[in-house]
């Protein structure tokens, strides 16, 4: 079969189409025939030799696919193990779910990490209750444009959505933004507070890092809570003074997806919560940039300059 295999670690000039044996499905897993497979910025790190988890080399990327079972399911999975950028895949049986009819591959791929991160941002890392407001940093990021959506679902008061740019805040505005407001760190917090009748926000979602993180802890109410997901702008790490968080009972918290998947009730339930949302209608994950499956070094260098839109993805059959 064909698949995109690197063996040596670099930038996207190491994403080389070869011939590979097909895999063979052992205990627990499923063998799929690939239809489409998602790019991430950590497929960036895996082949750069620079992610948190080591790969053995040679190493077939990609992480998200959705495909066809032996037996006919469609079905979308995620496997950190990799091997998604290839005609057949194999991902854990019980990590493939179900796509309901009117979902695209390109939706349901952009519902995996993303969709998934969104989801436990809100539920668990934020606590989200009824009634509050939440900044969502990087709005019309993959996650961001998401999560604006999925506060709304549960129950937000008002959502302000912080981009760096018109074009980002108009489409956070289209799907259902109370407010959009400038990203940069110099005077963010007065414009959250001023988009929020004058009051901080409960909750702050940011993927920036950085100058980001310490503006959003001065736009939080009492209370508030912030959750860092991200080190896009690559400023180092903040220093935070604990008794400046006790004076107005404001806390920071991290989240990383992998090992919160782990969880029991973490992966198939948010997931076909996310799908069957998207296929009401009532959840718009955002589409557009799509590559053949021989194109990856030019998904992967695109992905790396910002020139892609939407979810990033390969098209395989």
């Amino acid at each position: 079969m064909r698949a995109i295999q690197i063996t040596r670690h670099g930038g996207p000039e190491t994403l080389d189409v070869t011939e590979v044996d097909d895999p063979v499905p052992g205990d627990g897993h499923l063998l799929v025939a690939v239809t489409a497979a998602g790019v991430n910025y950590a497929d960036v790190s895996r082949i750069a030799g620079t992610y948190s988890v080591a790969v053995d080399l040679p190493f077939i990327p990609g992480s998200e696919v959705v495909g066809r079972t032996a037996d006919g399911r469609r079905v979308v999975g995620l496997s950190f193990d990799g091997g998604g950028f290839a005609e057949q895949a194999l991902i854990p049986a019980d990590a493939a779910v179900d796509v309901p009819d009117g979902v695209t591959d390109e939706q349901a791929l952009a519902l995996l990490v993303q969709g998934l991160t969104a989801w436990h941002l809100l539920r668990g890392s934020a606590r989200l209750r009824g009634g509050e407001s939440v900044a969502v940093n990087a709005a019309a990021g993959g996650v961001g444009s998401l999560a604006i959506q999925l506060a709304r679902e549960f129950g937000a008061g008002r959502v302000i959505a912080a981009a760096s740019t018109s074009d980002k805040r108009r489409l956070a505005l289209e799907l259902g933004a109370d407010a959009a407001v400038d990203s940069d760190p110099a005077g963010y917090a007065e414009r959250i507070r001023q988009a929020n009748g004058g009051q901080g926000v409960d909750v702050v979602l940011d993927a920036n890092g950085g100058a980001a993180i310490t503006a959003g802890l001065e736009a939080l109410a009492q209370f508030g809570r912030l959750v860092s997901y991200g080190d896009a702008a690559h400023q180092g790490r903040p220093s935070i003074d604990p008794g400046r968080l006790a004076e107005r009972n404001v806390s920071v918290a991290g989240f990383w997806l992998r090992p919160a998947l782990a969880l029991p009730l973490a992966y198939r339930e948010p997931l076909s919560e996310l799908l069957s949302l998207t296929a009401q209608g009532r959840l718009r994950p955002i589409t557009g940039s799509r590559y053949p499956l021989s194109d990856a070094d030019r998904a992967f260098a695109d992905l790396i300059a910002r020139r892609t839109t939407g979810k990033v993805v390969l098209l395989v059959a």
